[in-house]
């Protein structure tokens, strides 16, 4: 059995023609089925939902044999034991520093000034600004991350950015950014062993449908 780890939303929408050019079809929908492992036209492949944040740790400790993940989780996840072969080119974006409108933020850099900054995505906000050599003390949260701002929590977020309707929404301004994000495929190291043939037929069909969408 081939077990492949995919979050709801976004990624798995974006997984699905993937699967389907390596003639896999999921057979449920999962935002109206309550499973949590969903079957597939082929008797030797599952799909199991996971957080986004947890599809490293699954693929990892053999809970799944390969999964899909943002670079950005795979980055706060360290990668530790993750074989990585592709990068994917779904679910693109991009991690961003936004300020309100009003915050002078290149002036703050330029005095070295001490920054607040809230973000999820703590290890690569502290190697952003260290690099700058920006001083930031950095406020971990989970959700809503422009609130922050608003609020007085902080001077700055640094967060996942798509269309920038959200951040403009409320108020905010993007003025740095960091990376580009998307998608890679993340196999247990274990298994590419263990079931070498059917994970590398899996790959490789991964290989060619992403190729043939970037032509």
């Amino acid at each position: 059995m081939i077990t492949l780890a995919l979050s709801k939303g976004r990624i798995f929408d974006e997984t699905l023609p993937l699967l389907q050019a390596a003639g896999i079809e999921v057979l449920e929908n999962p935002d109206t089925s309550r499973k949590l492992i969903l079957p597939t036209n082929q008797t030797d492949v599952r799909v199991v939902l996971v957080r986004a944040t947890d599809v490293p740790t699954y693929v990892q400790y053999g809970g799944a044999d390969l999964g899909v993940t943002g670079l950005d989780t795979l980055i706060e996840h360290g990668g530790q034991g993750l074989y990585q072969p592709l990068d994917l080119g779904i679910a693109r974006c991009r991690m961003s520093v936004a300020v309100p409108k009003d915050f002078d933020y290149a002036g703050v850099v330029r005095q070295g000034s001490r920054l607040k900054v809230a973000t999820k995505y703590v290890s690569i906000a502290r190697d952003f600004f260290a690099t700058k050599g920006v001083h930031v003390d950095l406020v971990k949260l989970y959700g809503s991350m422009e609130l922050a701002p608003l609020t007085g929590l902080a001077d700055a977020i640094v967060d996942l950015v798509s269309t920038g309707s959200t951040l403009k929404a409320n108020d905010l301004i993007e003025v740095e950014r960091i990376m580009d994000i998307s998608s890679r495929l993340v196999v247990n190291q274990a298994a590419l062993k263990l079931k070498q043939a059917p994970l590398r037929r899996l790959i490789d069909a991964f290989a060619k449908a992403t190729a043939a969408r970037a032509a």
